[in-house]
This record gives structure tokens, sequence and C-alpha cells, in this order.
């Protein structure tokens, strides 16, 4: 098996410490990062940036994006700001690696659209890091649903609730995130919904306060999206910075999904031991079981040294982002308001299954 190369760029999103450390751990990869903004604001692992959090993970570091592409690596993983999105995959794209971007795509519909033609133009793949799809309880919600026993779709309520993401304070500052909890947690179950019904949503309604967190957050910390599909479903999310401090874990995400056949309720993150901790008296909780970002991670690894494009592809990222967007439309001026048809038919065409080809590889 030859070797990989695998590039993350910017560590400013949490979740690149867990796919740093999960990269450097596969057989067959080698890892490298860049991190040229990022600056330290502690000792702990979650407080790094730049060298020091690939020196305290143990992967090589490039002190800049062009000296990160001068390796040419096969692959890259982007994890910056969601504002920053777009420049990096377009700059990873021009170097004719296949990418990994975190979510959402973007911030704007012309970043989103932007991001699907530099990747087509330079033939390589997109994938967007939505692991919770890769959990095996939704694998086992498709399959049922995808064998009728579940009878005809009509309603779903899910739950994306977390902590206030401080420890990255760009999370509640707009200009980088692009909103709060909507665009943070949405993304998550809109993502689910299309792995497992593929239907197009087709009206927004969502109302969103600042009462959580108001002194600390300069976005919505609070929200309720109701989504209408074309397949008839009703969808509603709760996507809340709503755990306290004291939480003993970030958050959760729930799922319930009833059709005419019966209804199945999941908690993704729900296999846990609970206890007190002596020393506080606070609650404390060990969750167990499979990682959603390993098998996430895998699946683009395969789909690098296959050349076939995995899901969710950046299709799938255009459709979720567009029921992001109408639902801060929503918020804005109090409406329901119609998903765009050029945004529905963005994200209706399939990505090709054929693998690509390394000759469409651009140089570094």
């Amino acid at each position: 098996m030859s070797t990989l190369r695998v590039a993350v760029m910017s560590f400013a999103h949490t979740h690149a410490i867990g796919y740093l450390a999960a990269l450097a751990a596969m057989p067959g990869v080698e890892v490298r990062g860049s991190d040229p903004d990022g600056v330290s604001t502690g000792d702990s692992v979650v407080e790094l940036r730049g060298r020091d959090l690939a020196v305290a993970l143990g992967v090589d570091y490039a002190d800049s994006y062009q000296d990160l592409l001068v390796w040419q690596p096969d692959a890259v993983v982007v994890t910056s700001e969601n504002a920053r999105h777009r420049e990096l995959v377009e700059l990873a794209a021009a170097a004719g690696a296949h990418v990994l971007c975190e979510k959402p795509l973007a911030t704007t519909w012309e970043d989103g659209i932007a991001m699907r033609d530099a990747v087509e133009a330079a033939g390589v793949m997109l994938m967007v890091a939505f692991p919770v799809r890769f959990a095996s309880a939704f694998g086992k919600l498709r399959a049922a649903h995808d064998s009728g026993a579940l009878g005809q779709l009509f309603s779903v309520r899910g739950a994306n609730n977390g902590m206030l993401p401080l420890t990255r304070d760009w999370f509640t500052d707009p200009a980088l995130s692009g909103g709060g909890a909507i665009v943070d947690h949405v993304v998550h179950i809109a993502d689910m919904l299309e792995g497992l019904m593929g239907a197009a949503p087709v009206t927004v309604t969502a109302i969103a306060n600042r009462t959580l967190h108001a002194t600390r957050a300069r976005a919505e910390t609070a929200g309720l999206v109701t989504i209408t599909y074309d397949n008839g479903v009703v969808a509603a999310i709760d996507c809340s910075w709503s755990k306290p401090d004291t939480s003993p874990v970030w958050g959760g995400l729930t799922l319930d999904v009833a059709g005419t056949g019966g209804t199945v309720s999941l908690d993704f993150f729900g296999a846990a031991a609970h206890g007190i901790a002596a020393d506080t008296g606070l609650p404390i909780e060990s969750r167990y079981g499979a990682d959603f970002d390993h098998a996430m991670l895998g699946t683009f690894i395969d789909a690098v040294r296959t050349g076939v494009q995995p899901q969710p592809d950046v299709r799938v990222g255009l459709r979720t982002l567009s029921i992001v967007l109408a639902a801060q439309e929503s918020v804005r001026t109090g409406r329901t308001v119609t998903v765009p048809a050029d945004a529905v038919a963005a994200g209706t065409a399939q990505a090709p299954t054929e693998p690509v080809s390394a000759a469409s590889r651009q140089p570094a």
C-alpha cells in the first residue's frame, strides 16, 4: 500500500485536533499541518494552535500554506474558520489535492458555488465533514427506511444541543462563523435527512434568540428550524447552545423519525457511564462506542485511494447550506422562506462515481 500524503490546513476548528491524531495513527498515511494564523491561548490541547499543537500531537508542521502545498499532498483537510473555507479549498484544488472540508461548506451561497466549481474544474473530489452520518445507528435507520419498514415518512424531530464553544471564540463571531447555533448545528441533522431521504427542501421557517449567554455570544444561541421537503416530510430541529458550562460533555444529538409503519428514536451519543466526581460533586459522564470521526476519515482516505467520490459530497454541502441561509432569512424577516430553485438544482445532480484519474491532478 503506497503512502498517502494528507495535509491539514488551519487548526482553527477544534475538530482539527481529533483529525490530526486519527490521521497520524492510520497505516499508510503521512500527515503534515499548517496553521500560520494560529496563536495558542493556554497550555491545554484545546488551547494550542500552530506549531505548538503540531508538536503536542507529534505531527510534522509547515510554516505556511504555500510550504504545505509544495509538499504535494494527495489530500487536504480544511479545518479553518467557516468564512475561510473557500480560499483554502481553492488552494487545495489548484494543487490537485482531494478535499475534506469541515462543515458547513461555506457561509455564503457564492462561496459554496465557487468551491464546487473549483473542485470540478480541477478534477478533484470534495467531501464535507458530517461524521454523524457514519454512526452505525444511522446506517440501521437508513436500512429500515429503504426496506419499507417505516412506511411513508411524515415527520422528523431532531435536536443538536451543545455548550457555547468558547475555546475557539470565532464560533460566536458572525464575520468568521457565518452565524451562531443555526449555522453550527442545523447542518448535521439536515445532512442525515439528506442521506436518509434524498428529498429536496422546499420551505424553511426559523426563530432564534440570544437569551442564553447574552453577554458572551455575538450570534444567536438558541433556535428552532422547521423544514418542509418535497416528499411531504416536516422536520423540526432544535439547534441551541443550551448545555450549561458545568455539563460533563459538550452536547448530544437525537433524532425521532416517524412513518406510517412506525417510529424510530435515536440518541447518537447516548452510550455512556454516569457518575458524580468525588472532588467537585459535579456529574461526570464517560462516553463509549465507535468514533464517528474515525469512520468518516477512513471513508475519505479510501476514496482518495480508489478515486471514487464519497458521500456527503459538495452538492450535499450546498443543499444543507441552502437550508441554513433560508433559516437565517426567516429569522431576519419573520416569514417562511422558500428555498430557491437554483439552490435545489445545485444540490440535485449526482457527482460522478467513476474513479478520478490521477492524470487530472494539477502540479502544486
